[in-house]
């Protein structure tokens, strides 16, 4: 039992106010769910795991996106939502946005997840397919067994929207790696990336309360959250005790498969709504009794 944690922000609170505590890790979208978790009868805790860095000021997305525009590829892969709508974002900025969208028309589109899908889709676009496991390794399988080539992969220029991040933690294919190994021509677009809080004491203050079973549950939307949460564990020497924690009482939800998978990688236990959805995770991570 760690006995030195930190107050947490509802210590003040009535001491008979027996509700459980969840705590939330997104940054976007965050008040979205604690509303959700609050109707369900909890007291909220948020503390963002990650703040997202756009990237829309980047000389080299810039050159990578009005090359794109001035020759579209023979295929985009778009991984995530937010990647998308950010891409879409600083080509705004830019004055290119009704030229990307154009050129973006005239190519295949293949989204990793729902997330990303509804993206595409919020845009006037619509993507080829999206595979069931909402993957990366979901994403190359589909595009070796998709016949785009009788060549296999060889020679086909594809752009891949990436990941805001890579860490150990996160058990996810490199995509563009994968493909170029397959002959493809691949040009990684990066249109943000994923970075630690630059207060890290509301993290640690979180990795102790697990400890000390203090919340009933934590939700995470995004696979950087909780690779998030674990280096900041194994940063304060307490990896063990938390893993022991979310492997026995306190609820690891998450959004869906991809954001579990640095929790599922270690034999953590988690719970996910059937539709990525807000209000879906709400009631996984807090079922009424």
């Amino acid at each position: 039992m760690v006995t030195d944690a930190p107050a947490l922000h509802f210590a003040d609170t009535d001491p008979a106010d027996t509700r459980p505590c969840v705590a939330v890790t997104a940054e976007r979208r965050a008040d979205e769910l604690t509303t959700l978790l609050e109707r369900r009868g909890a007291r909220v805790w948020q503390v963002p795991a990650l703040h997202i860095l756009p990237l829309a000021d980047d000389a080299d997305l810039r050159a990578r996106t009005a090359a794109l525009v001035a020759d579209p590829p023979d295929l985009v892969v778009v991984s995530t939502g937010v990647g998308f709508r950010g891409w879409l974002d600083a080509a705004r900025g830019w004055g290119t946005d009704d030229e990307f969208l154009a050129a973006l028309a005239r190519t295949r589109i293949v989204t990793r997840g729902p997330k990303a899908t509804g993206a595409v889709r919020g845009a006037g676009l619509r993507e080829e397919w999206s595979p069931a496991s909402e993957s990366s390794e979901g994403v190359l399988e589909g595009l070796e067994g998709s016949g785009l080539a009788s060549s296999g992969l060889v020679g086909l220029r594809i752009a891949v929207q990436v990941h805001g991040s890579m860490t150990r933690w996160e058990p996810t294919l490199d995509l563009p790696a994968a493909l170029a190994e397959r002959g493809a021509d691949v040009t990684p677009i990066q249109v943000y990336r994923w970075v630690p809080p630059a207060d890290q004491g509301p993290m640690r203050a979180l990795v102790r309360a697990i400890v000390d079973r203090q919340v009933s549950a934590v939700t995470f939307t995004s696979a950087p959250a909780p690779a998030s949460l674990l280096q900041t564990a194994q940063d304060a020497g307490l990896l063990d005790a938390m893993l022991d924690a979310l492997r026995t009482d306190v609820v690891a939800a998450c959004v869906g498969p991809v954001t579990a998978g640095p929790l599922t990688h270690l034999d953590i236990p988690t719970v996910q709504p059937e539709r990525a959805r807000l209000s879906a995770l709400a009631k996984v991570a807090l079922p009424r009794s």
